[in-house]
């Protein structure tokens, strides 16, 4: 740890520093950006492609074996959609940690920005398809009438709509800036008006509103399922508690890193936060990219579908065709 006097304290993943009277201290983080050289780039990768393969999966089932038109169907089109955009800025973000930024000034701000818009999409669009299913159970005959293709879209349209007014920060703000330990850095402002502003941003509109709406909605909907004689109840129950559950422990750990390092001491160096609010928010980032295959393929309607694709082109697979039709899924 070394002393530099006069410099304008700042605080990033690549380049650590802590404002210690009027002076700053420089935070040795070697040892996370070797992390991140060395583990990042081929996670990406791998999300990259088992994101891009599961999402396309979903697509085709819905193509082939659903109505497009419906409800559900809209919004989980829409989640795909939201898990597409975040996951192409997967390799960008590979080559950038692997060495630098090479892209320039105007990729910067439109991968960051497309980086965010999925991500906030798809958090949204998971919590308007909670909220669907609960009013599709919960409240099924006054909900019947509304729940038609146009609902659908109009909610649509508006996450659409506020997922980028959220992101729009990102485009404003990130922006290419040469660091004397790394060398070109796309990065956010250190501004601490910024940072705050981000950060409640996240917590309270991205992870406690939509946990709070998880929990509410799954609470009722599992009354609701257990309390009448609805077929398959107990796999819907399970499939509800699995939804929550994977939500919970993808997505929490980042948010408690991420509050515990921004209400830690200022005069304090401890590299051991930025490093987990590192790996926690690449948990986040895999959760994201593969929720559809959580609210997919759990149910047993679209393993069924599966199971129907592979029979009909996979001729080997001809001890499968007796597939069952009569299951019910939450979808």
């Amino acid at each position: 740890m070394t002393e530099t006097p006069n410099v304008t304290a700042e605080y990033s993943y690549d380049n650590w520093s802590l404002e210690i009277n009027g002076g700053s201290v420089m935070c040795d983080t070697s040892d996370i950006n070797d992390f991140a050289k060395h583990f990042l780039p081929p996670f990406y990768y791998v999300i990259f492609t088992i994101s891009i393969l599961g999402n396309s999966l979903v697509l085709l089932v819905i193509y082939k074996f659903e109505k497009l038109n419906s409800v559900t169907n809209i919004f989980l089109i829409n989640l795909v959609a939201s898990n597409i955009i975040f996951t192409l800025a997967l390799p960008f973000q590979a080559i950038y940690h692997s060495d630098q930024w090479v892209f320039g000034e105007a990729l910067c701000k439109l991968v960051n920005s497309a980086n965010y818009l999925g991500f906030y999409s798809s958090i949204l669009f998971l919590t308007v398809m909670t909220f669907d299913r609960y009013l599709a159970v919960v409240h099924c005959v006054a909900a019947s009438k509304r729940r038609q293709s146009c609902y659908a879209v109009a909610l649509s349209s508006a996450v659409w709509i506020l997922s980028l007014l959220a992101s729009l920060d990102s485009f404003i703000l990130f922006t290419v800036e040469d660091s004397q330990w790394d060398g070109l850095a796309c990065e956010y402002p250190s501004d601490s008006r910024w940072r705050l502003f981000g950060f409640y941003k996240e917590v309270v509109l991205f992870f406690f509103f939509p946990l709070a709406v998880f929990i509410y909605c799954y609470f009722r909907i599992t009354l609701t399922v257990l309390a009448t004689r609805m077929l398959g109840k107990h796999r819907t129950v399970r499939l509800i508690f699995v939804i929550v559950l994977m939500f919970f422990l993808f997505w929490s750990p980042y948010n408690i890193v991420h509050m515990l390092n921004e209400s830690r001491d200022a005069d304090t160096c401890d590299s051991r936060l930025p490093y987990l609010e590192y790996v926690t928010w690449n948990i986040a980032r895999l959760y994201f990219c593969i929720n559809p295959l959580f609210y997919t393929f759990l149910g047993r309607k679209f393993q069924n579908h599966v199971r129907g694709l592979l029979v009909n082109h996979v001729s080997c697979l001809s001890s499968l065709t007796n597939v069952s039709g009569s299951s019910r899924t939450l979808g």
